[in-house]
């Protein structure tokens, strides 16, 4: 939803997203553009190179079998819809 907000203000061209300093390990914002981009690659290095989590019998298989219509809404589903999304 927060995607669907920000590319809406951005078409309507009242869009600025603040920028938050970078900061290296010790909590020190970066002020340097190159520093920055080298502590990006630095974060991004270290956070790929981690390895997966060994115990893997947590995790459930997903359910496969979702009651999807894989067909196209009807006129009278988009009229409902947009009644509900009204409020009327």
């Amino acid at each position: 939803m927060k995607q669907l907000y920000d590319t809406t203000k951005k078409l309507a061209g009242r869009y600025s997203k603040p920028e938050r300093p970078i900061k290296d390990k010790k909590g020190r914002p970066i002020t340097e553009i190159q520093e920055q981009r080298n502590r990006r690659v630095k974060h991004f290095e270290d956070f790929l190179s981690k390895s997966a989590p060994l115990n893997l019998s947590n995790i459930k298989a997903a359910y496969t079998d979702l009651p999807i219509d894989g067909n196209p809404p009807t006129a009278e589903q988009i009229s409902m819809t947009i009644k509900q999304i009204n409020g009327g």
